[in-house]
């Protein structure tokens, strides 16, 4: 290991990182206090656990505290902490690079609006360089538990870093801040107060803040300068404290310390359950859906703490991944305090647990769609996906997330409910319908829903691009049947009994499309669903959709299945009517493909070869010129 002092380059990450923190949050520069006691508990967090469950760590001494001392005269403050410390490789690799993949992403959404910006460091894990608003030289003495050497790490955030060996008498961090023009603000005893009792007032640790305090000396008839340490915190788990005694300021200052977040949470839901299994849950829906949520490496936001003992906050199999949005706690009475976190997935508890969890969380959200629906959009407009990803997974609450989940239709203005759907439907009709393939535009103008809309029926238009998977797995809804109208079942639903059958008449056209077309179709029929359009394209019942043949061979499934469309012709329209007379095997030639590709290019697919469809759209301009 290294005896001299080491001068180390930061990542060039970091560099930009630092410049962008410095010069964007210029507003909101307290948080640099949220983010070194929240850096504080971790660590404590850590050596607690390690403390109860694993050698050599559960023969040290551990007094669990936070101490922050203000030398106002010198200009500096000091946040130490007696929790697992970091030895000389854990400090330049933790305060020298950043190692989350999500690291350019945060880059890349700061945006010089602070109040945003101060959201995302939290989410971001990159909170200690928030020091370096408020100071010009940042030194950090660490002593990693069952360690014996110390190592201090220097730097001015400009110029890179040095690390050297130290002197610490026990395991922990301490943070020194020397304060430039902008940070002499915080050099307040009282502002400190403030900021711990607006941040960190529920961080389960004692935080201590030694400093000056003017006394009142009645002999002297004066005030006197006295040096005294306070514990400013009610170092509580506030979460296991009932309900009754908790304000909506509680909730939202407890949610601020655990997620990072500077915007209050949309809602919370707290439930302590007692009989075979004792445990608390404290879950938290964000207002703003987090900037990870639909990365591989998205980081979960549930901690999970044994009797008040801090476990982990990195298992992402703590709760369902349709809900990784949610933030929040799960503290067991049963789990045993070394639980490994290798063995989470497979422990009964956790999952009797989790599964309960589940049904709490979507019950509560259930409620609020129905007492409070203007809250409820607000919750849409951020996690109507993540849930429709459960209606692919969670089977045993299908029925719940289709309740909860909110699509867009042909008749509705903005959002609305598979409910409000089913309510509407009219006398005889025999299932709900949907429509999916693209955007919400060019679906609405597809030729599948002209004889919806001139029946007036509503048809649910899904333009989110998982749709394709998630609905084609759910057949029900309730009692009712859900159909995709660009199935070939879906039109023997509008069949007209008393409407003449054109097929026969169609019969000699049919067969001279099909030899046309030849294998790039599987049939050729006369359409019921076509009001206006010439032609559409169907698919039968069991089939994917083309446009998910193409998603599949774009992810790489080469040997996904070629499924050949079925083309329907409008018996009246005045294309088809006027081919029937056609003799001409040319002509009969190019519209047949034509009336395929533009059926086609209407739902949004690509063309194997636009060329040759330029060529044969040529060919018939100039016959019509």
């Amino acid at each position: 290991m290294p005896q001299v002092t080491e001068k180390l380059e930061f990542q060039t990450e970091v560099n930009q990182l630092l410049q962008l923190i410095i010069h964007s949050l210029y507003s909101h520069r307290e948080i640099f206090l949220r983010e070194l006691v929240s850096n504080a508990s971790d660590a404590l967090d850590k050596f607690k656990y390690l403390n109860l469950a694993e050698e050599p760590y559960k023969s040290l001494a551990f007094v669990p505290r936070i101490d922050l001392e203000l030398e106002e005269d010198k200009g500096t403050l000091t946040v130490s902490d007696s929790g697992i410390g970091m030895n000389h490789d854990e400090l330049v690799g933790h305060l020298g690079t950043i190692a989350r993949s999500g690291t350019k992403n945060f880059l890349a959404s700061l945006s010089g609006d602070s109040k945003r910006d101060s959201n995302l460091i939290g989410q971001f894990g990159v909170g200690f360089y928030s020091a370096f608003m408020v100071a010009d030289k940042v030194e950090v003495v660490s002593r990693k538990a069952a360690e014996d050497t110390a190592w201090k790490w220097t730097s001015d955030g400009k110029s890179g870093f040095e690390i050297e060996p130290a002197e610490r008498a026990t395991a922990g961090t301490t943070v020194r801040l020397f304060f430039n023009e902008e940070g002499k603000e915080y050099a307040n005893s009282y502002k400190l107060r403030e900021i711990v009792k607006k941040y960190s007032n529920h961080i389960a640790f004692p935080i201590f803040l030694t400093a000056d305090k003017e006394e009142w000396n009645a002999e002297e008839k004066r005030s006197i300068s006295k040096r005294t340490t306070e514990q400013i915190n009610s170092a509580s788990a506030m979460w296991q404290r009932p309900k009754a005694e908790l304000s909506d300021e509680d909730y939202k200052e407890l949610y601020k310390t655990i997620s990072g977040d500077w915007e209050d949470p949309l809602f919370w839901f707290h439930t302590k359950a007692e009989g075979t299994l004792e445990y608390t849950t404290l879950f938290y829906v964000p207002s703003r859906a987090p900037m990870d949520m639909y990365h591989a490496d998205y980081q979960p936001g549930v901690k999970l703490f044994v009797k008040r003992v801090f476990i982990t906050d990195d298992a992402k199999e703590l709760m369902p991944g349709y809900l990784r949005f949610l933030r929040g706690i799960i503290d067991s009475e049963d789990l045993p305090l070394n639980v490994s976190r290798e063995i989470l997935q497979q422990n009964k508890i956790l999952n009797s647990i989790r599964t309960a969890s589940v049904k709490k969380v979507l019950s509560e959200l259930k409620t609020i769609a129905t007492d409070k629906p203007e809250e409820y959009l607000k919750f849409i407009e951020q996690f109507n996906r993540p849930l429709k990803e459960g209606l692919h997974g969670d089977f045993a609450n299908r029925e719940t997330l289709l309740d909860l989940i909110r699509v867009k239709s042909t008749k509705a203005e903005g959002w609305t409910s598979l409910s409000q759907v089913k309510s509407g439907m009219q006398e005889g009709q025999k299932a709900i319908y949907y429509i999916t393939g693209g955007a919400a535009g060019v679906l609405r103008t597809s030729p599948l829903l002209e004889i919806y809309r001139k029946k007036g029926i509503e048809v649910i238009v899904l333009d989110d691009d998982i749709d394709e998977i998630v609905f084609s797995g759910i057949y029900k809804y309730q009692d009712i049947d859900l159909k995709a109208v660009n199935k070939t079942s879906a039109s023997d639903d509008l069949k007209d009994e008393s409407a003449p059958d054109k097929t026969e008449e169609l019969k000699p056209l049919i067969e001279k499309i099909k030899i046309a077309l030849g294998s790039a179709v599987k049939d050729v029929r006369a359409s019921v669903r076509l009001a206006d359009s010439p032609s559409c394209i169907v698919l039968d019942e069991d089939e994917p959709s083309i446009k998910m043949q193409q998603m599949m061979r774009a992810m790489g499934q080469k040997q996904f299945p070629d499924i050949k469309p079925t083309l329907e012709i409008n018996p009246d329209h005045e294309i088809v009517k006027k081919l029937e007379g056609v003799t001409d095997d040319a002509v009969i030639q190019d519209t047949s493909w034509l009336l395929l590709e533009q059926a086609m290019l209407i739902e949004g697919l690509t063309l194997e070869d636009p060329g040759r469809f330029v060529q044969r759209l040529n060919r018939v301009l100039s016959r019509a010129v």
